[in-house]
């Protein structure tokens, strides 16, 4: 792994693949350490002709942590926001998009397909928008087009979401799996063996669940990128589950409706799976595949 100096931060990056092949940028999800690829996953890929890239987001794994506010301040602004109140926010969606066209800067890449996944897919969206000139194709997994309020968790899954993370690794490894199971769907068993283990590593690379509250103050303070989708001229291709208790399949659907001549894919009992190359993943992979290898011929 290496660092890159990207919009005035560093970024924590790997690449699978030859450095020639077409980019794929994968960006993570809300806490999710570049790790959450998972690294067969984004082998195959390479191995089908693309340079694969996976990174922390800033204040997560081994990127710059943004110091500045505390938890408590972090929790006052949070309850806030869900209030209805304005606050202002150590930083916004729209900067975690230009630290990833930062990271296609330092790597000389002026293209790249680009995928992200939940809070990546807000990130890989304005990206798109805010950067088009550098977008080969977008696929958007698990996300929603940026109204928070019109595409709530349910409430188990908020509760679960918004539940602190024990600080001893056991306990953040059995709280991990325990809501990595929550939100995984009903339509394959869970592989209790690989969130634990996704856990386990997750905490020995990188524990500071001060970042990932603020990554969720970026969430909360998002624009509604709807129109501005409207606008984009990207081969896009939207994926979701029906079974999501996080990010509902209206927001998915919001999303593709958003997009002109997007691509909508729809995987039945999937929820919020984290990638472990399972028969959803395996299918969702020969999408992007297929995706990229039909926008490269456009």
């Amino acid at each position: 792994m290496a660092k890159a100096r990207s919009n005035g931060i560093e970024i924590e990056y790997e690449i699978f693949g030859n450095s020639s092949s077409p980019a794929l940028l994968l960006i993570a999800g809300l806490g999710v350490q570049l790790i959450g690829w998972e690294s067969n996953f984004c082998r195959t890929i390479a191995d089908q002709g693309f340079c694969v890239i996976r990174f922390d987001n800033r204040d997560i794994g081994l990127s710059t942590k943004c110091n500045g506010l505390s938890m408590q301040q972090i929790t006052k602004k949070m309850f806030s926001l869900f209030m209805g109140k304005e606050e202002q926010v150590p930083y916004s969606i729209d900067d975690m998009a230009d630290d990833a066209a930062g990271l296609l800067d330092f790597l000389n890449i002026s293209k790249a397909n680009v995928c992200g996944i939940s809070m990546g897919g807000f990130i890989a969206q304005a990206l798109a928008i805010n950067h088009p000139d550098r977008m080969l194709s977008l696929t958007s997994v698990y996300s929603h087009p940026g109204d928070n309020r019109s595409f709530q968790p349910t409430k188990e899954a908020m509760e679960a979401m918004l539940a602190p993370a024990p600080a001893h690794r056991d306990g953040y490894i059995e709280h991990m799996t325990r809501f990595f199971e929550l939100v995984h769907g009903n339509g394959l068993s869970f592989d209790e063996e690989f969130h634990r283990d996704l856990a386990a590593s997750s905490y020995d690379r990188a524990f500071y669940p001060d970042g990932i509250a603020r990554q969720y103050l970026a969430i909360l303070t998002q624009k509604d990128r709807s129109k501005n989708l409207g606008n984009l001229k990207i081969p896009s291709l939207v994926i979701h589950g029906d079974d999501d208790p996080l990010v509902p399949l209206s927001g998915a659907e919001a999303t593709a409706q958003a997009i002109p001549g997007s691509e909508f894919k729809l995987i039945k009992g999937m929820g919020h799976a984290m990638p472990n190359m399972n028969l959803w993943w395996q299918d969702i992979l020969n999408a992007m595949i297929n995706h990229m290898g039909r926008s490269a011929g456009a």
